[in-house]
């Protein structure tokens, strides 16, 4: 089975050898190899035979790709190589050709097989993408085609009569010819003409999006009926020949460079080696069924399907065998069940999984949790994340699925209750639908509801559930942070002519330059001259100048400027002609693009290609985002400190104003904690440690106990931020000093000493998902004003709780009061103020508030009998009773009401309190004949 191991700082895989047939069909006297050792093949095969460089699975998060909810096929990883962005100097730049087994999920966005999960027997939602690739032209056609053909024939022994292929027939629509070089290259290979198909585009022609590179793929199919009648072909192997650019216009370029991308399913692949028409007949899979038969005591596993799978128990089977694969996946790489994005659609995984299980499995509680380890079993190996967090995952499985089974008892209820209710041609209303779902009070998935539903024969007024859908939608995007405008950007095209033109990637390194002044201060940012080497214009055409007035991007050879990374602002400023001082062009932003730093302006006056200028960064704004960025990384080792190692960061973004750290958390953090981590950070701030920066070989980074990186791709060398403890020092894997202070790979910009943070306050703090936890933090002097308002509000509230311990004389000062508690609790909710005390506020002011509540009471009661006795000996006993009292309150006067017509059951009452400003309180209630254990009904009116 393939195992990562850790060499010259990367993991790389290490596989045993290929235990199965060797150069010789497949016999059925040899045992069926097992999925491991079909996965170690593949990876040894392009390794050891063909030079490939093996790397391991990235994260089913997305790495810097919004476009997509979960890494969905193996090629996302390489997207930077595709599209020309990647930074030069990462590990990833040099890749020539590589191979891996790619984690892939497919729920959700643009590819989602979550819908027809179980119902087939080949579907999932999570799988295993095995590929090889070729960037630059390392190898192309020829190359792939033979080497595919090689693996499949001769290492896993398929029989050559029963592969088929595919190519790409073109388009004419397009003017794209058809791929008759794929088509000869097969011939060659030996494959009759007969078993050579030609396909369209939507069959053979793969694109990465709606725009991006793409190109004509051939495809290998397998014969399931081996020749015996009309063939079964099942897709294999997909080789894609990325050789095109899809432009915004929708026309098609050749780019710069081409490249393969190949992707086999292992799912697929291991049935075909085993001999199973379904997937879920393999060892990936047979380890869970045979759990959930024991766990559950449902009926074997007998891989029926549609009408014959009867009480749909196969069907329970292969949901949840394939949802708690990908639930265990995702919460290993930091993707948890939570309510928006990627989260949102694991949530919907876990309850389709808990719903199944429990209603069609009969499963008992927390029975989900308990696959985990089987799971954890059957892909550790390969994927050790899931080994490391197999605990974490297994409690989060089941306190979600605890939660589940109490909604969806509920809902049940909730179901049967409005289906009895209707008549026989009436809809289900969208409104207990929506209340049911995901976005309502319960957290059901609607297609669950659905499904319920269509189990009783009952139809969803589905035009008023899609209203429901549209009116949530405008209400989140009205409260959605507005999604920062994308700047001037370098397409594939502009970075391929400057890569053959031979211009350097642009030195950045002045961006650095900034020392302590001898009083503490930051001496001036050095002013940084540099040649204007290329000028585009906001569609990005290269331009040899630019006009007044026009918005542009500039390409300089060396620049002062920090581009936007690692959840760092870019920086802002301004440059100047040398020869023309007085004409500022102001610079908005700064991003970096396959290594080239684009400088987004506005020319007040001409500027050409050639022009030499000066740049400026803004200091202030420098200066807060380093403040920031150094914050940060004591915030998040303090987080560690205060929590324990199992703390990992899951995302920053920082600016001048604020910043914001995302942590993986096992809990909610308590106010307590809140308190012990913002104590650590002002620790360290207040012994104004160095921070020691330093570029060092990436190499050197690879075994260094409690340093701290994310899962990103890092420049060769790579920069070193360690506070307290120069570089060489915290890099020594025998100093244990990185355990003890922050120690990140990290390129932004930070303080040379932690004292300039001057404070840090976390004033926010909330749940993304679970297990992931917000939080928002301020430094410096609005640290400092936001302790003072803590501080003053905290004093607030001490005094409310000695007025109310005073107690009141009347029900209008106890109302008084009441009101001043919840304009107190409007404010604490609201202020700029340390987080930890907020919560504790709120804990105080909420029983407080109760207090206040109670004591309103009895006063209402006391006042309401007393004037109640003042009108009754007013009043003789009569039919009707009408007159005022003097009260503010309309519960006291419905309370003087009903203790009226108790004591005088056969008298109507109607009382009246003139208030400021001309309004009237009303209150009535009329004598009536009752049946027994009837209430009367008073009615309050303003």
């Amino acid at each position: 089975m393939a195992a990562p191991v850790a060499a010259a700082g990367r993991a790389i895989w290490r596989t045993p050898p290929w235990r199965g047939p060797s150069r010789r069909p497949l016999s059925s006297a040899s045992p069926p190899p097992r999925a491991a050792a079909v996965r170690a093949a593949f990876l040894s095969f392009f390794r050891d035979r063909h030079g490939h460089r093996l790397v391991p699975s990235a994260s089913v998060r997305p790495r810097g790709d919004p476009s997509l909810l979960f890494v969905n096929a193996g090629m996302n990883q390489f997207k930077p190589i595709f599209l020309g962005t990647v930074d030069p100097r990462s590990e990833m730049a040099g890749f020539r050709r590589v191979a891996n087994s790619q984690k892939c999920v497919r729920a959700g966005g643009r590819h989602s097989d979550l819908e027809d999960v179980g119902r087939d027997l080949s579907h999932h939602t999570f799988f295993e993408m095995l590929g090889n690739w070729a960037f630059g032209g390392e190898y192309f056609k020829e190359e792939a085609c033979s080497m595919a053909w090689e693996l499949l024939t001769q290492v896993y022994g398929i029989p050559e009569e029963r592969l088929w292929v595919s190519y790409f027939s073109g388009d004419p629509k397009v003017g794209l010819d058809p791929d008759l070089e794929s088509r000869d290259i097969w011939l060659r290979l030996g494959v009759p003409a007969s078993r050579v198909l030609s396909f369209g585009p939507q069959e053979n022609f793969w694109e990465m999006g709606d725009t991006g590179p793409c190109g004509p793929c051939t495809e290998i199919h397998y014969d399931l009926a081996g020749g015996v009648g009309t063939p079964e072909l099942v897709e294999l192997w997909n080789l894609v020949f990325m050789q095109h650019n899809r432009e915004a216009d929708g026309s098609l370029q050749p780019l710069p460079q081409r490249h393969v991308d190949t992707g086999m399913g292992l799912e697929r692949l291991v049935a075909v080696l085993q001999g199973r028409r379904s997937t879920y007949d393999t060892d990936l899979f047979s380890p869970l069924l045979s759990a959930i038969h024991q766990g559950c005591g449902a009926p074997p596993y007998l891989g029926r399907v549609g009408a014959a799978d009867e009480g749909r128990t196969d069907t329970a089977y292969r949901v949840v065998a394939d949802h708690i694969r990908t639930l265990s996946v995702c919460i290993a790489d930091g993707v948890s069940p939570g309510m928006s994005g990627a989260p949102l659609v694991l949530r919907r995984i876990l309850r389709r999984a808990v719903r199944f299980s429990s209603e069609v499995l009969r499963a008992p509680p927390g029975f989900l949790g308990s696959l985990v380890p089987v799971v954890v079993e059957t892909l550790g190996d390969a994927y050790p994340e899931l080994q490391k967090n197999s605990a974490q995952i297994a409690s989060l499985v089941s306190e979600d699925e605890a939660a589940f089974l109490a909604s969806l008892q509920r809902g049940r209820r909730i179901i049967d209750r409005t289906v009895r209710r209707l008549g026989p041609s009436h809809v289900f209303p969208a409104e207990v639908a929506w209340s049911l779902s995901l976005s309502g009070n319960l957290g059901l998935p609607l297609d669950l509801v659905e499904l319920m539903l269509e189990e009783k024969g009952v139809q969803l007024d589905s035009a008023g559930l899609a209203q429901l859908a549209q009116e949530e939608a405008q209400r989140r995007a009205q409260q959605a942070e507005p999604i920062q405008e994308q700047g001037l950007q370098l397409d594939v095209h502009a970075l391929g002519e400057l890569q053959r033109r031979g211009v350097p990637p642009t030195d950045d390194s002045p961006k650095y330059s900034y020392s302590l002044q001898p009083g503490g201060g930051y001496a001036e940012f050095g002013t940084c001259e540099a040649q204007v080497l290329q000028l585009y214009t906001e569609d990005g055409r290269a331009v040899a100048s630019v006009g007044e007035g026009q918005r542009c991007g500039l390409l300089l050879d060396r620049t002062n400027f920090y581009a936007e990374q690692g959840g760092q602002a870019s920086d802002r400023g301004y440059l100047v002609r040398v020869e023309q001082q007085d004409v500022l062009f102001p610079v908005a932003r700064a991003q970096v693009c396959g290594g080239f730093i684009l400088h987004e302006a506005v020319a007040p006056e001409c500027l050409k290609v050639g022009d030499q200028v000066q740049l400026h960064v803004d200091k202030a704004w420098r200066l807060g985002c380093m403040e920031k960025h150094t914050a940060i990384h004591l915030l998040n080792w303090a987080l560690r400190q205060a929590l324990g190692p199992g703390t990992e960061q899951r995302g920053s973004h920082l600016n001048p104003e604020h910043l914001r750290l995302d942590v993986a958390t096992q809990a909610p953090l308590t106010p307590e904690q809140l308190q012990a981590v913002e104590g650590i950070v002002q620790e360290a701030v207040g012994q104004d440690e160095a921070v020691y920066m330093e570029e060092v070989a990436l190499a050197c980074t690879a075994h260094v106990p409690g340093l701290r990186s994310l899962d990103e791709i890092y420049p060769d060398p790579v920069r070193v931020v360690s506070v307290g403890v120069p570089v060489a020092h915290a890099l020594d894997p025998a100093s244990q000093a990185a355990l003890q202070t922050s120690v990140e790979l990290c390129c932004g910009t930070h303080l040379l000493r932690t004292g300039a943070v001057g404070d840090l306050v976390i004033v926010g703090e909330r749940q993304l998902t679970k297990g992931t936890t917000r939080l928002l933090a301020i430094t410096g002097e609005q640290a400092q004003q936001a302790r003072e308002v803590g501080q003053s509000l905290a004093q607030e509230v001490e005094a409310a709780a000695e007025r109310l311990s005073r107690g009141s004389r009347d029900v209008v000062e106890a109302q008084r009061l009441s009101k001043d508690m919840g304009r107190l609790t409007d404010a604490v909710d609201t202020a700029m103020m340390p987080q930890w005390q907020r919560r504790q506020l709120q804990a105080t002011l909420k029983v407080l508030q109760r207090r206040a509540n109670t004591a309103i009471r009895k006063l209402e009661v006391g006042q309401a009998a007393q004037k109640t006795q003042e009108l009754l000996r007013r009043h003789s006993e009569g039919p009707l009773i009408v007159d005022t009292v003097s009260t503010e309150s309309l519960s006291v006067l419905v309370k003087v009401v009903r203790q009226l017509c108790e004591q005088v059951p056969s008298t109507s009452v109607l009382l009246l309190s003139p208030q400021p400003q001309g309004h009237v309180l009303c209150a009535c209630q009329v004598a009536q004949v009752r049946e027994e254990g009837e209430q009367p009904v008073t009615r309050p009116i303003s």
